[in-house]
């Protein structure tokens, strides 16, 4: 490994402290400022630590986390806690602290800015009453932590008397050997004078100024934030150099492969299952996810492949099939086109969107399969099956449901709980049900192909320290995984005893096809592979190529351990997740989407309501369920769609391109940047940058609230000056508002650019009405002025529509699970005659004594139930307790109400 560090750079502290700590093997290599040492990095970045495999990182916390990881101290939550803070929270105060202490002198403020931290760290160490941050022994925190505070509480004046805990801490860490080499070979003596070089090459830091705690996410309105003077001059020359200098849209040209020395980024979304209609959940979960990722990286000029397709195999196709009386082909062919249709409509870019029921996925699923078998990797083994009578054949796992024996939980499936995470043998459920004729399935014996997934723990474990160090696992994805390793790994089971699959290819087990969880994935290969005959480029190169998974929570054990474990076994090159995104699940309002119950909006139906398809892509990626389950809301849809998109967003674009068109006949007029003109320059800057570092990270729904951030700025700016007013005063006044609404109208066209991956359609539209140049659709760390004095704007019209309160209390009628107009009316029509019945059936004396029995049976369930009695025995008391009532209902003459339905979590 070599690591390369820049000197004076106070992130460089931690990293070689890291190294001497940890015992790396690695080359220190200094460079100057600039050296851009990431070829596919446009500016530089540093330190940076390049490993034996050619990847690159340049995250000093990861590059720490890393050094670490391969010394066997795998971080604890705690510790994964206090390097979040240090990223998001500690660096937002100290890199200001640090540039008034060194660069402007103002030590006194330094000092201040810095404090609220520090007394944050002290009172989290006197909690703990322990020597380190996390543990009784030095861990990863604590070099991360000393590291980006060394530079500053190594003198006294920042560090306060009374923070004893903190001055204790500091004083054993700079104790170790390790961080007084780190020391000595970064500030050479000098103190804080030896940073001061390179801070002054560096932008000034923004400071955000505190804000008290809130229960709302974050992400919402932005503070008020103190701007420095150079922040606010380097954004104003950004902009005076428009698009001159702005690089070029990189042209996509078909079939889309990696280049060398650029940034590659392959895309994946969990292939849906073809027999069913996606809901918002599906949609939101994986393809709409991707989608964002993939257009953004596209505005960054990445070389950019985003394939999905539909999962076609399996049983549930086979029961499809016969549902609908058709073969497993047409059903496949009939709901790849439903799929397809979907997606196209909510605007989905894939660069190829196919299907598993392909020659090619046959002949790299058999070959992944043949490598597998030469190396041993494979097991033989008698299975105990579940086989229905009834039906007359083995039941894929997913087709039987029972209580988990792990939670107790009652509609697990025969392969995995969705309570607990855990994966399950169908034969291990208790109570086992087959979901297609309710019977209860008999056991069979079948001799069946295992994956050794012990055999390859070692492989798989070495992988996923690597890759979620040097990648962007989302939190869920890493716990999921690690749980699996911690539990540890059996063998798995890969065939099954179907027809609609792909074949084994052994004489021995001709009649059995792969289990689906083997091949599926694979079809992200095959899909690739149908879309270019150069596929091997992607899925072969993992020097060249980041692999980016896009998928729901339930998804991951597959993705992190099954599938990788089958691709390290065939041992050929293959590229591997390097980036595992995972989403919780959306809910729909207070219950769960439901096809059979008439539950929630599914794909299918989005359109029929006339709401366009950004509004809904805009509203689940403001809902999107990343760090706990969320729910879809049709007031809160109303509230969002009225007040962020209508009155805030629409408000200000329509406002900005009406003042160029009404005031100075449609083009741009002449701009002459004052202070505050320059001062919201810096602020959109500001949010711009954020912007790219929450997509970066994937974290998509901060980055949508820097959009409307931005034009909640813009709207209090055009208030704040009027031109409306100034175009008919002095010849100052007109000048100031022909400079507002030249901005304004910049600020516009920068929205456009930021608001593509989200709403591709509005973008478009926006651009449209400004007639933007082409050439500005490129994402860069600068706002320049795009539409300079002169240009020509076209017509302008509004973005949104309100939506009314009336609509949305349809919507949610038709969506809530009512029944359906044909049944409604016979209903209506019987409800009168069946009261009427049922009231001459009325006995007051046979009310009166089932009352009675109601009360004592009720006294019974609830003692069975405190006393924790069987399951079945508490059933059947329940089942007593229902009939008697029902039969108090008849005896008191009313209508007895139908029993609800009850609803079962739908993927």
């Amino acid at each position: 490994m070599r690591l390369y560090l820049t000197e004076g750079n106070p992130h460089c502290l931690k990293v070689v402290a890291a190294v001497e700590l940890t015992g790396s093997r690695c080359e220190l290599q200094f460079v100057g400022v600039e050296e851009r040492v990431v070829p596919f990095l446009a500016h530089s970045k540093l330190p940076c630590l390049q490993l034996d495999n050619g990847n690159y990182l340049f995250s000093t916390n990861a590059i720490c986390q890393y050094l670490f990881t391969l010394r066997g101290k795998e971080p604890s939550d705690l510790t994964n806690q206090w390097l979040e803070w240090e990223g998001t929270e500690l660096q937002t105060a100290l890199s200001g602290a640090l540039y008034m202490a060194v660069v402007q002198g103002k030590r006194e403020e330094a000092a201040g800015a810095l404090q609220k931290k520090c007394a944050y760290i002290d009172q989290s160490l006197m909690k703990r009453s322990c020597p380190f941050l996390a543990a009784d022994a030095i861990t990863v925190a604590d070099i991360v932590l000393w590291g980006a505070l060394y530079p500053l509480l190594s003198d006294s004046t920042f560090l306060p008397g009374d923070l004893k805990a903190l001055r204790s801490w500091f004083e054993r860490v700079c104790a170790v050997a390790a961080c007084r080499k780190a020391v000595e070979s970064i500030l050479k003596g000098k103190g804080l004078q030896a940073l001061k070089p390179y801070l002054q090459k560096q932008p000034a830091p923004s400071q955000r100024a505190e804000t008290p705690a809130s229960n709302e996410p974050e992400g919402g309105e932005s503070a008020d934030r103190v701007l420095t003077e150079e922040e606010i001059g380097a954004a104003a020359e950004s902009w005076s150099k428009g698009l001159s200098a702005w690089p070029k849209p990189k042209p996509i040209e078909h079939p889309v492969l990696p280049q060398p020395n650029e940034k590659n980024v392959l895309i994946t979304s969990a292939l849906p299952y073809v027999n069913n209609v996606p809901h918002l959940g599906n949609i939101i979960g994986c393809v709409l996810s991707a989608d964002v990722f993939a257009r953004f990286c596209r505005l960054r000029n990445w070389t950019t492949l985003f394939v999905c397709g539909t999962d076609e195999y399996g049983t549930a196709t086979e029961t499809k099939a016969l549902e609908e009386g058709l073969s497993p082909q047409q059903i496949c062919d009939k709901y790849h086109a439903v799929h397809a249709h979907i997606y196209q409509w909510f605007g989905i870019s894939f660069d190829h969107f196919g299907r598993t029921t392909t020659q090619r996925q046959t002949e790299i699923s058999q070959d992944i399969f043949r490598r597998l078998l030469d190396r041993d990797f494979l097991l033989q083994d008698t299975v105990e099956q579940l086989r229905c009578e009834s039906c007359q054949k083995f039941l894929a796992d997913r087709f039987v449901e029972g209580t988990c024996p792990f939670c107790n939980y009652e509609e697990a499936r025969g392969d995995q709980c969705d309570k607990c995470g855990k994966l399950i043998n169908a034969t291990e459920l208790k109570n086992p049900q087959c979901k297609i004729c309710k019977g209860t399935p008999v056991v069979k014996s079948s001799k069946h192909l295992f994956l050794d997934l012990p055999k390859l723990e070692a492989r798989l474990v070495k992988w996923l320290e690597d890759s979620m160090v040097s990648g962007n696992w989302t939190p869920n994805a890493r716990f999921i995984a690690r749980s699996w390793i911690r539990d540890g790994l059996k063998p798995r089971c890969i065939t099954r005893d179907l027809k609609w699959g792909i074949p084994v290819p052994l004489e021995e087990f001709k009649d059995k096809v792969f289990y689906v969880w083997f091949d599926a994935p694979i079809g992200y290969l095959s899909i690739t592979a149908n879309y270019t005959d150069q596929w091997e480029r992607w899925w072969k190169n993992p020097e060249q190529v980041q692999l980016y998974n896009f998928m729901a929570k339930d998804n991951v054990p597959f993705h992190s351990v099954v599938f990788p474990c089958s691709l390290l076994g065939a041992e050929d090159n293959y590229t591997l997740v390097n980036h595992l995104i995972a989403t919780e699940y959306l809910n729909y309002e207070d219950g769960k989407f439901s096809k059979s119950r008439g539950v929630g909006v599914f794909g299918d139906m989005a359109k029929e309501t006339g709401i366009p398809a950004d509004i809904w892509r805009f509203y689940l990626l403001f809902i999107r369920p990343e760090g706990q389950d969320s729910s879809f809301s049709w007031s809160d849809l109303l509230l969002k769609n009225n007040s962020e998109l209508l009155n805030n967003l629409g408000n200000f674009i329509n406002r900005a391109g009406m003042f160029v068109c009404k005031f100075f006949e449609g083009r741009v007029p002449e701009m002459e940047l004052n202070d505050d003109d320059k001062r919201l320059l810096a602020q959109a800057t500001w949010e711009l940058r954020q912007y790219l570092q929450f997509l970066e990270k994937v974290r998509i729904r901060d980055a949508l609230k820097c959009i409307l951030n931005i034009s909640r700025h813009g709207n209090q700016y055009i208030q704040a000056n009027e031109p409306w007013k100034r175009i008919k005063g002095t010849d100052t006044d007109r000048k100031r508002a022909g400079t507002v609404t030249g901005v304004a109208v910049n600020m516009a066209c920068l929205l456009s650019i930021m608001l593509q991956p989200y709403m591709p359609s509005v973008s478009a539209s926006i651009q449209e009405q400004l007639l933007a140049p082409p050439q500005c659709n490129v994402l860069t760390e600068e706002f320049v002025c795009i539409l300079p004095s002169g240009h020509q704007i076209g017509a302008v019209s509004p973005l949104f529509q309100k939506l009314e309160t009336d609509q949305i209390e349809s919507w949610r009628k038709r969506f809530g699970g009512q029944q359906s107009k044909t049944e409604a009316k016979p209903a209506a029509e019987t409800k009168a005659a069946v009261a009427e019945d049922a009231g001459k059936d009325a006995d007051p004396q046979r009310a009166k004594q089932l009352a009675e029995e109601v009360t004592k049976q009720g006294e019974v369930v609830r003692e069975l139930k405190a006393q924790k009695a069987e399951k079945a025995v508490i059933g059947a008391a329940v089942t007593k307790l229902l009939e008697l009532k029902k039969q108090l209902v008849l005896a008191e003459g009313k209508t007895p109400e139908a029993p609800a339905q009850k609803g079962k979590k739908k993927k």
